[in-house]
């Protein structure tokens, strides 16, 4: 037998034409979101004012967190192709009916209801698109891809938000909610060529039902090290940046005196340094060691947050908040990078359905938390507590990266140099010469029948079949299959009766 070699190159080869389909998609889908979010925001405080967005929110936000865990479940037994295509034609069709409706009527019901239906979408379609990404790139490369994604992700609500303003002054609701809806079909688009091939899973008989699959994430996080430890990781700077961000930075600004103008600045600032940085890992993420990219810039965000308490000028707080930022984008896509690879095949969904619902999750519980905290202890300490909190992740991270596959676990990737799991690169082409060939193991000579008859005579044991008289099958030893005939099973690696060689041990 000969074990042909095959050039690394070629066979970790990335689809950048599916991958560059897949950000273009999502930038565009991601504007319209981001617009409609705005005009739907505005438009409800024009017609109830804050309890009005109170409760557009929740309708938008808790069905989607609920429907999260069933989504993970269904990407994982439906395929994402089957998901996603499904998914997002009905979003585009609810926003386009959504659009009709709030062009006819000024009140807030049809917006709840809009947002309800939306959430629940979005919660089924975030875990199968979550499980594209893994699918076209390994290693490195999942790197770069998963930087390339977080840059759309930032710039989408720097571009968004705007755009969602302007809609809404020149037009009306529905102008918003139409152009969501064609965001969304390009998505669908985009879709179609993304997911084209793809299979869906095979039915296992007797398989477990969606509701109890549903909490396959949570066992994964318990029998896996590594996705755990991300897990604590990718939740401990999202409690940690929450806080400050939304609620904090404008009562420290007034605290100060320094003026809304400065709470601009420092956002601004922030966001720019994530977007040059996650720009940078979509170039070079390959070329940054895991360590720096994870655990490196996990204990510079703890640092920046804690510093940014204490800045004493605006300029001072904004220069800090840029450094954050760089940081922010580095970190982010590598926790998202090594939480992928750590997952066991044919579970991505519902590992990407709990780190979806982390990130969902941790800013009420931030601000829930902090902000009663904050009664007690003063804005400034309870901003140092979450530079604190966030200290965490950079030591969950090291964590991580010392974890291994728990033992006997047959789907955990081998560990690569960096810490991450990667798939085990393929020989070289350049030595093709050298293929490895297995010489044949010659069989075992056959025993004369007549001595065997006297053997089996000797030992009291019936002859095998073909002497005249039937033998009764024994099962077969363990690691060997089965022979009918009633012989003996060859050794490993010799032929096997019916002419098929018997595999070598790996």
């Amino acid at each position: 037998m000969t074990v042909t070699e095959t050039d690394p190159s070629e066979s970790a080869a990335v689809p950048w034409g599916r991958v560059g389909a897949l950000v273009g998609g999502q930038a565009a889908v991601q504007l319209g979101s981001f617009a409609l979010l705005i005009a739907m925001n505005w438009t409800a405080v024009q017609l109830g004012g804050a309890g009005a967005v109170t409760l557009l929110m929740l309708a938008a936000t808790v069905p989607r967190a609920l429907m999260l865990v069933f989504g993970g479940a269904l990407a994982d037994v439906l395929g994402p192709r089957f998901v996603l295509l499904r998914t997002t034609a009905a979003r585009a069709a609810l926003l386009a009916f959504g659009a009709v409706v709030t062009a006819t009527t000024q009140q807030l019901w049809p917006l709840v209801g809009i947002a309800l239906l939306e959430g629940v979408l979005l919660g089924m379609a975030g875990p199968a698109s979550g499980t594209l990404l893994p699918r076209f790139a390994r290693g490195d490369q999942l790197a770069r891809a998963n930087s390339a994604y977080a840059t759309v992700l930032r710039v989408a609500p720097v571009l968004g938000a705007p755009a969602g303003a302007w809609l809404i002054t020149v037009g009306e609701l529905w102008v918003a909610m139409l152009t969501a809806a064609a965001t969304g079909v390009v998505w669908l688009g985009c879709l179609l060529f993304i997911t084209r091939g793809f299979t869906r899973p095979a039915r296992q008989a007797g398989g477990r039902s969606l509701v109890r699959r549903s909490g396959d994430g949570f066992r994964l996080l318990a029998r896996y090290p590594r996705l755990r430890w991300m897990f604590v990781a990718s939740l401990c700077l999202d409690m940690a940046f929450s806080w400050p961000v939304e609620v904090a930075l404008p009562l420290l600004v007034h605290e100060r005196g320094w003026g809304v103008g400065a709470v601009a600045m420092v956002l601004a600032a922030f966001s720019l340094g994530a977007l040059a940085s996650s720009a940078l890992g979509a170039a070079f993420a390959h070329r940054i060691p895991v360590f720096f990219r994870l655990v490196v810039t996990g204990a510079g965000l703890a640092a920046g947050i804690t510093v940014m308490a204490l800045m004493g000028s605006p300029g001072a707080l904004t220069a800090v908040a840029a450094g954050v930022g760089l940081m922010s984008g580095l970190n982010g896509p590598a926790i998202v990078t090594l939480y992928q690879q750590a997952t066991p095949e044919g579970r991505m969904g519902a590992a990407m359905s709990t780190l979806a619902l982390a990130g969902i999750g941790a800013a009420p519980l931030s601000i829930a938390l902090f902000s009663s905290l904050s009664l007690v202890l003063g804005v400034e300490r309870t901003w140092l507590l979450c530079g604190a909190v966030a200290a965490v992740s950079p030591v969950a991270a090291i964590l991580a990266l010392r974890a291994r596959p728990p033992a006997g676990d047959p789907g955990g990737p081998p560990a690569g140099g960096d810490g991450t799991e990667s798939p085990r690169p393929a020989p070289s082409a350049k030595d093709s010469s050298k293929a490895l060939a297995v010489p044949p193991v010659p069989p075992v000579p056959p025993v004369p029948a007549s001595d065997r008859d006297d053997r089996d005579d000797r030992d009291g044991v019936p002859p095998e079949a073909g002497s005249g008289r039937p033998v009764p099958t024994a099962p077969a030893p363990a690691g060997h299959p089965a022979d009918t005939a009633g012989r003996e099973p060859p050794p490993r690696g010799a032929p096997h009766p019916s002419g098929e060689p018997v595999p070598l041990p790996t």
